[in-house]
């Protein structure tokens, strides 16, 4: 069996704040990246993800823990030293260069022959669609352009890992949505390892093999993108992946796989997915994504279904908004609980009565595998 391409072994990292404390940016990390995988971490703005990359380039060091790359302990190893390269948001190109002036200049640096940096940095821009542009300065390219110079220039090394921090934040949106497709045909095609950084979701859900959720310094969940979505093992981690609805309650019962939960100041019982080892009595929430959940005239219309007589609600259309591929729908449970639900539009028409409006009284429809039962952070 082939050793990780990159390993974390209970690593923290502390920074001293100007109060005297101290902060735990990092707090107890493992986690192991396969080689050849398209890895992310993801998560909001000082959850420690980019000061994990940051500590596997070198950059900084582990308060205490080991980083491994290649079953090598890098200990204090320097960045030039380590078999990886890092891609940043700027892209940190020399603007007085031409563009294979640029993606040659590691390869120079390493007195490498030049017969062999003329083939290197040619192959490099092949890879990078840039074959006929390595004559031009960087501020003759786009944005989108400039971003694929610095992947060159990181590639032609030929790291073991190449690690990316937010590379394609400076793009509008368009053109990231692009870039996006465009990276992870570019690993698949050269086979490295790649560890991205994003606080991105939709960013890593598109490209990544697997994602490590990070809050507060530490890693929550770590699983392939579907497992992330549809599977989430905590609160935090439904909340940030996507939208989602939640009800807050209490479990009364447990049915094999399934929890019985009373949420709070509705009376009813919703029958949903139990997340974790759960108990009567137990405070939790229930995640249900709003394109999972359904509107329907007649509950009569689940005669068959195993649990036809769980989690059909009365429910009043107070907002919809129409949007295109879908329309989003604002209806109340009870008295006062808000659910959003996304019915795609899938027929071709322009009656307005086909269309939920704001008034309707309606029932809903939870299916017992999407209202997922987790435990109360």
């Amino acid at each position: 069996m082939s050793l990780p391409a990159v390993e974390l072994r209970d690593v923290v990292k502390v920074f001293p704040n100007p109060d005297g404390g101290v902060v735990n940016a990092v707090n107890h990390v493992s986690l192991q990246i396969q080689n050849g995988e398209f890895f992310s971490l993801l998560g909001p703005s000082g959850c420690g993800k980019t000061t994990s990359l940051r500590m596997i380039a070198g950059f900084e060091w582990p308060t205490s823990g080991e980083i491994l790359i290649k079953g090598e302990v890098m200990g204090h190893t320097p960045p030039f030293h380590r078999p990886a390269n890092t891609v940043f948001q700027s892209y940190a190109l020399f603007q007085h260069m031409t563009i294979a002036q640029n993606v040659a200049f590691g390869l120079e640096m390493e007195h490498l022959p030049k017969s062999e940096i003329e083939l290197r940095v040619e192959q490099a821009l092949a890879m990078v669609q840039l074959t006929m542009m390595d004559l031009r300065k960087p501020k003759q390219l786009s944005g989108g352009q400039q971003q694929r110079v610095a992947l060159a220039r990181a590639l032609v090394k030929r790291p073991a890992v190449l690690l990316l921090d937010e590379p394609l934040g400076a793009l509008d949106l368009k053109l990231r949505k692009e870039m996006q497709l465009e990276l992870k045909a570019l690993q698949e095609q050269v086979g490295i390892t790649f560890v991205y950084v994003t606080h991105d979701q939709g960013e890593a859900l598109t490209m990544s093999d697997r994602i490590a959720v990070m809050n507060r310094g530490q890693i929550l969940q770590i699983g392939s993108p579907v497992e992330i979505y549809e599977r989430p093992n905590c609160r935090f981690v439904a909340d940030f992946i996507g939208e989602t609805n939640f009800l807050a309650g209490m479990v009364i019962g447990l049915d094999g796989e399934h929890a019985v939960v009373q949420p709070d100041g509705l009376g009813i019982t919703v029958l949903g997915l139990a997340q974790g080892d759960l108990k009567p009595g137990q405070r939790v929430v229930i995640s249900a994504r709003p394109e999972k959940i359904r509107l329907e005239q007649a509950p009569e219309l689940k005669v068959g279904d195993a649990h036809s007589h769980k989690n059909i609600f009365p429910v009043r259309v107070i907002n919809t908004a129409y949007v295109g591929s879908d329309t989003r729908i604002i209806a109340i449970l009870g008295l006062e609980h808000r659910l959003i639900i996304w019915e795609q539009n899938n027929k071709s028409i322009l009656d307005p009565t086909e269309f939920y409006a704001q008034g309707d009284e309606t029932f809903l429809y939870i299916p017992p595998e999407n209202a997922l039962v987790l435990a109360e952070d």
